[in-house]
């Protein structure tokens, strides 16, 4: 079989002088849009799963799926009889240790009351002594003098002794009521600490209490409640149903989580807008931007991350892109399906050709590739290098190689696939002019 006959069977067939025939364009100027197209699915950009902090029944579900909730709303409730009762045990246990403190103050009180009055009294037998003291000493200068019969000095040595007698007892008195005191002043102190105590266990039981009714952590809507009345939830169980009790989600923040094949990954970055579509919302096209990227390869066949998969095959990686919602409709809701179309670059009026074109021959070093078209000229085509720049839909910018008059071989398939450089072309009829 002849060359031509040949290049005829592999390519697109050849006249009678041996020329290939091929699809011809010409280089175009226009504005191109690089587009990076991934699905995903509507999220919430803050949720909370609530779960039971407690193990008991559900007596109450004072919401249902869809209603919008605020922070701190009760959600619902679960039996509360021993949590109760111990509240109401421990109350009654600090009532009466603040009753004893009460009466431990108020004999305190009357202690101090009483100290006083000793001091009092104290004081008056201490200046009966005193004046018992003049007295006497004045007796016995006179007794000695003969100027006071014996039986006055006698009587007033026996007041000096009695008031003696009363100062010692007064002090006796005072030192009793003051160690009564010390002792009052520590039970006080002790009937403190045992308040201070029982305070902090009413706190603990209360909290314990607190922990059977289930508050809304965020202001946002219920979109999913998987229990019942009667149902027994269970606390710190992951990834159990028992355990999960409401889901809520701020639907104020709206998000786009799309899985980004590794080849586009590169060029997405933080900032850039989106379009996003949703499957149950046809006829809208939500304006985005991209607010998160995830930093960690997806397998595509599980869904694990690269850390988390013990396999070491070679196979299709994701990661994870967000884009954030600007104006939300209220229709959307979190697990809807979506396509997000990312815009990583746009060119003005630059040199373009379609995709199509670019092929790839042997460099002049051995196993090197060089990227390039193949250029029409005067029948013949030569094969031209070219560096290229962002990719839109179809089209290719062309850097550097090419100029706006340069008409290029853009198919078919097989003949540039078998092209060579300085091989006969002619246009196919239905080639771009």
């Amino acid at each position: 079989m002849s060359a031509c006959l040949l290049a005829a069977a592999l390519a697109a067939g050849c006249g009678g002088d041996g020329a290939v025939e091929v699809q011809v364009a010409g280089v175009a100027r226009q504005d191109l849009v690089q587009i990076v197209t991934a699905s995903g699915e509507i999220t919430p950009a803050n949720y909370a799963n609530v779960g039971a902090e407690q193990m008991g029944r559900i007596t109450e579900i004072l919401v249902e799926e869809g209603d919008a909730v605020k922070k701190g709303q009760v959600l619902a409730r679960l039996e509360t009889i021993q949590p109760a009762a111990d509240v109401d045990a421990q109350k009654a246990g600090l009532s009466l240790l603040r009753t004893d403190l009460r009466a431990a103050e108020a004999t305190i009180a009357a202690n101090e009351a009483t100290q006083k009055a000793q001091e009092a009294a104290l004081e008056r037998a201490e200046a009966e002594l005193e004046q018992a003291d003049v007295l006497y000493e004045r007796a016995a200068s006179l007794v000695k003098d003969g100027l006071i019969a014996r039986e006055e000095f006698d009587r007033r040595r026996a007041a000096l002794r009695t008031a003696r007698a009363m100062v010692a007892e007064a002090e006796a008195n005072q030192g009793a009521l003051e160690a009564q005191r010390q002792e009052l002043l520590a039970r006080r102190a002790g009937a403190a600490q045992r308040i201070s105590q029982a305070e902090a266990q009413l706190r603990r039981v209360r909290d314990v209490l607190r922990r059977y009714t289930t508050v809304s952590p965020i202001d946002g809507i219920v979109t999913d409640l998987p229990v019942r009345v009667g149902e027994t939830v269970v606390p710190g169980i992951q990834n159990s149903s028992a355990s999960l009790i409401i889901t809520i989600a701020d639907m104020s923040v709206i998000t786009a989580e799309a899985l980004v094949d590794e080849t586009d990954i590169v060029n997405v970055r933080l900032g850039q807008k989106a379009e996003i579509t949703v499957d149950a919302l046809p006829n809208q096209v939500l304006t985005a931007h991209v607010t998160e990227i995830g930093n960690t390869a997806i397998l595509r066949s599980s869904g694990l991350t690269t850390s988390q998969s013990t396999s070491s095959r070679q196979e299709a990686r994701d990661f994870e892109v967000t884009a954030e919602l600007e104006n939300p409709p209220q229709t959307l809701r979190p697990g809807m399906s979506c396509t997000a179309r990312i815009t990583t670059a746009t060119r003005q009026g630059v040199l373009t050709i379609p995709i199509q074109a670019l092929t790839v021959r042997a460099g002049e070093k051995p196993g090197e590739d060089v990227e390039g078209v193949f250029v029409a000229e005067n029948g013949t085509a030569t094969f031209r290098p070219v560096e290229t720049g962002i990719a839109g839909a179809g089209a290719i910018e062309v850097v550097s190689g090419l100029g706006e008059q340069d008409q290029i071989v853009i198919g078919g398939y097989q003949a540039l696939r078998s092209l060579k450089s300085g091989d006969k072309i002619r246009p196919a009829k239905d080639s771009e002019n």
